[in-house]
């Protein structure tokens, strides 16, 4: 079974979010496909039913996103199967802090042995057609 497959994002805590996107923007030419961040798409191969793609994304500095963890980022990994590795991860005795679905897919978090909150995430499936 594949574990992760990928990173799905970064995100981060900002003093002043917008600020940073702005600047990013101006100065790396990182348009923001939505008021929280960038977007990049991406097409991999091997995985023809689903688009790729990974965001960056500045929070608030004051957001409980990435709690219980301590530190000022997470990163979001892709997973091929959400159920299966949350299966694994279960028996391998790493607690499951919360999974929910989305439109735009399905997760789970767990926290790694130093604290920090780490986000799996099922992307959507292109439907058969």
């Amino acid at each position: 079974m594949k574990r992760v497959i990928g990173i799905g994002g970064v995100f981060f805590k900002s003093k002043n979010p917008a600020g940073l996107i702005a600047w990013y923007e101006k100065h790396l030419g990182m348009k923001p496909t939505w008021e929280g961040g960038v977007v990049f798409a991406w097409k991999d191969g091997e995985r023809r039913d689903r688009d790729g793609q990974t965001v960056w994304s500045p929070f608030k500095a004051d957001t409980d996103y990435f709690e219980p963890g301590c530190e000022p980022y997470m990163i979001n990994y892709i997973v091929e199967d959400l159920d299966a590795l949350v299966d694994v991860l279960t028996r391998e005795g790493i607690r499951i802090e919360k999974r929910e679905n989305f439109d735009f897919g399905r997760f789970a978090w767990i926290m790694d042995p130093e604290n920090r909150r780490v986000e799996l995430w099922e992307p959507p499936r292109k439907p058969a057609g």
